[in-house]
């Protein structure tokens, strides 16, 4: 479907209704013109809407007042009414899915309200249909949700690139998945969520004009220094591209570093400004597996966790071939891929290093990283907890609750000793400072999630509220809240968690 103005069709409510949340907002992707969305309106939710969790923080950092969340504020970042000043749109994109080309997608359940002066775009995922929802009804669950809200600002709090998250709101809707569920609403909120899929759409479709405008915009509003690079012989678009392939691989050396498994990235799951976007199927590593797969759709295991490098970096081969129109050079397209596997390895081992509280670096530090990994995947032994009393225990802690982790005791303790030889000439009271801030006590484990979801289906949203504030710090010990940081129970290993939401 080619993008139009479609708004009038979708004014099923009084344009007299609006919301004023006190925010100005700016002219920013809806500049590029008709071609790339479709303007209209959310889909109003049935019954009444309610606060299911919000993010004071993220509230702060839009310029909303102190008292936002008023009854208008729900109504309209329910899509029940308008947001005063904005011009929502759906926008067009394009992509290959679990490694096959899927054609024209778009933002099937998710309307941009607009940009505000801070930058920064809002979207509401969950707000109904749009002209690119194809065979989906345009709703997302409560379920769904409360898992993109709550990892959007844990990933934020542990430092990785993340789309954030303002508020989920709720209604008792019913919407169909493999049950009946209930819907709800998330406002995200990005820089951008301009995917590599935007590029591909256009590039398709040999529509090299819009494809120059898209890349002219982004270069222009997010990475102005590659008009005046010297690498490429100037080609801005080919330093473009290196630059998000850089930011990828950096984004995917954070995901690796703290376990974090993505589960479905898709081409139109990954952002062009190197954001972790689009919560579905994600997890946390429990036990230690690199095979582990995390999606229950991936039946071929694509998207498990030791393949996500690899992943990202054939994402990027297909923006390049999205940019070469652009380029103009196939040679200097695939050299500016070439960065990738250098940065990556890099940027992981650093934060290696980072995890072990190695101040300096040293030839011995990959045998070191290799050596550890290899006793956590013997073992499958639980990675968050074992950095953080690796942490504890160069903070002091008796190294019996690092050792107790391990069956092969040998094996630990001569890695042990390898790596106290490591620290022999390193300040102990700074290589404690960087463990404890290097390997968080808190992450959102699917239980966790679960536990707060069955809640909130209760109506009872204290849990959601909880989990926010632990992994909104989770470097700090939360004295009183180490429940949340222990092991997993057994049937946390039967929650299975799919591309449906």
């Amino acid at each position: 479907m080619t993008p139009t103005t479609l708004l009038a069709e979708h004014e099923d409510a009084d344009t007299g209704h609006v919301a004023d949340l006190r925010l100005r907002w700016v002219e920013g992707f809806s500049a590029l013109g008709p071609s790339f969305f479709t303007e209209l309106r959310p889909t109003p939710l049935s019954g009444q809407p309610y606060w299911v969790g919000h993010s004071d923080k993220v509230a702060h950092l839009l310029g909303l007042p102190a008292a936002w969340r008023t009854d208008a504020a729900l109504q309209a970042l329910t899509g029940n009414t308008l947001v005063a000043g904005t011009r929502p749109l759906a926008t067009v994109y394009s992509g290959h899915q679990f490694g096959v080309w899927a054609g024209q997608l778009g933002d099937g359940r998710a309307i941009l309200l607009g940009e505000t002066e801070s930058g920064l775009e809002v979207q509401l995922k969950g707000s109904g249909l749009t002209p690119y929802s194809r065979m989906g009804d345009g709703r997302a669950v409560l379920r769904s949700s409360i898992r993109e809200f709550l990892c959007s600002e844990a990933m934020h709090a542990l430092g990785i690139p993340t789309t954030r998250a303002l508020c989920v709101t709720g209604s008792d809707a019913p919407v169909r998945r493999e049950e009946i569920e209930t819907a709800a609403v998330v406002t995200r909120v990005a820089p951008s969520f301009i995917r590599f899929g935007h590029f591909e759409h256009f590039a398709a479709r040999e529509r090299d004009e819009e494809l120059r405008a898209l890349a002219d915009y982004v270069i222009d509003r997010y990475y102005p220094a590659c008009r005046s690079t010297d690498r490429f012989n100037g080609n801005a678009y080919a330093a473009l591209l290196e630059a998000v392939s850089e930011r990828t691989a950096a984004l995917l050396a954070q995901w690796q570093g703290v376990g974090f498994c993505h589960g479905v990235m898709n081409t139109d799951n990954m952002s062009i400004l190197g954001l972790t976007i689009d919560y579905g199927p994600f997890q946390f590593l429990d036990g230690f597996d690199p095979r582990h797969i995390c999606n229950h759709s991936d039946t071929s295991g694509r998207y498990a966790y030791n393949q996500q490098p690899n992943v990202a970096y054939w994402n990027l081969f297909c923006l390049a071939q999205a940019l070469l129109p652009l380029i103009g050079d196939q040679e200097i397209a695939v050299a500016a891929l070439e960065s990738y596997k250098t940065v990556f390895p890099e940027q992981y081992e650093a934060r290696m290093r980072a995890k072990l509280g190695l101040t300096d670096r040293a030839e011995s530090d990959r045998g070191l990283i290799e050596q550890v990994l290899k006793l956590l995947a013997q073992e499958k032994v639980d990675y968050t907890i074992f950095w953080r009393r690796l942490s504890r225990y160069m903070a002091g802690d008796n190294p019996d609750t690092v050792r107790d982790l391990f069956i092969d005791r040998n094996g630990f303790d001569s890695w042990l000793q390898s790596f106290t030889e490591r620290h022999a000439n390193i300040p102990s009271a700074k290589a404690a400072d960087l463990v404890l801030a290097s390997n968080p006590k808190f992450v959102l484990r699917n239980h966790l999630g679960q536990q707060a979801i069955e809640a909130s289906q209760r109506k009872d949203h204290s849990g959601v509220a909880t989990l926010l504030g632990l992994l909104e710090s989770p470097f700090e010990e939360h004295a009183g809240h180490d429940d949340f940081a222990g092991f997993p129970p057994d049937w946390a290993s039967t929650i299975e968690i799919s591309c449906s939401s």
